[in-house]
């Protein structure tokens, strides 16, 4: 396993934690149910809007020359939204091949319309795919929403489906100010921890990929 941050240029947004925290208590079961106020409501509720603006091309290079990807090449988004990750893929690699897999009905209807056939609804911890079917499995800031057993599984779910690589970041905190900011503007995750607790989970499912932390500053 390899701590790599592969999002390094992916901007970095001032989060208003008080309006969020203010909002959480009457907000948190509506942004659990992941449909259009999560992604497309109210900052309170989720992304206050989440539209493609290209910020993925950066993110899609990076994996490109850390994994060598090439035409060809089978890569599954894992908590994929409406597929920016993976139409941006096709973009910087013409012929690679791509799928993805959110819980969310609405993101998928939402999708970039090139990736759209390539999306299924499902949860992580029980992806349809072959053992060994994709060169390069991603997941990003997803497994932290589900609770600890099947966060662990869709950890492992990983492991499986991957012939080669992997790609995991999850929600962390590197100090007390960070847990309580975390506390304070998050609504969806169920299994947080710090890195040490990560990796102890990784460990304990099995996984051998590489991963990141989001940390709320």
């Amino acid at each position: 396993m390899r701590e790599v941050n592969l999002l390094d240029s992916y901007p970095r947004i001032k989060r208003p934690l008080r309006e969020r925290e203010q909002a959480r208590p009457r907000q948190r079961e509506v942004a659990r149910r992941f449909g259009r106020e999560y992604f497309d409501g109210d900052r309170t509720q989720g992304y206050g809007g989440y539209y493609y603006d290209g910020r993925w091309l950066a993110v899609a290079r990076r994996m490109q020359e850390f994994y060598g990807l090439m035409p060809g090449h089978r890569v599954l988004d894992v908590g994929c939204a409406k597929g920016f990750l993976l139409h941006d893929l096709r973009q910087v690699i013409p012929g690679i091949r791509v799928a993805g897999l959110d819980i969310s009905a609405y993101a998928i209807g939402q999708a970039i319309e090139d990736v759209r056939p390539f999306l299924v609804l499902g949860s992580a911890d029980r992806l349809p795919f072959a053992d060994r079917s994709f060169d390069l499995v991603v997941s990003i800031n997803t497994v932290h929403n589900l609770d600890l057993d099947r966060c662990k599984q869709a950890i492992r779910e990983m492991e499986r489906v991957s012939r080669a690589y992997k790609y995991l970041q999850v929600d962390s905190f590197l100090t007390e100010e960070q847990r309580e900011n975390f506390e304070r503007w998050q609504l969806t995750a169920l299994t947080y921890f710090p890195p040490d607790g990560w990796r102890r989970l990784f460990a304990a499912a099995g996984y051998t990929g590489d991963y990141y932390w989001t940390v709320t500053e």
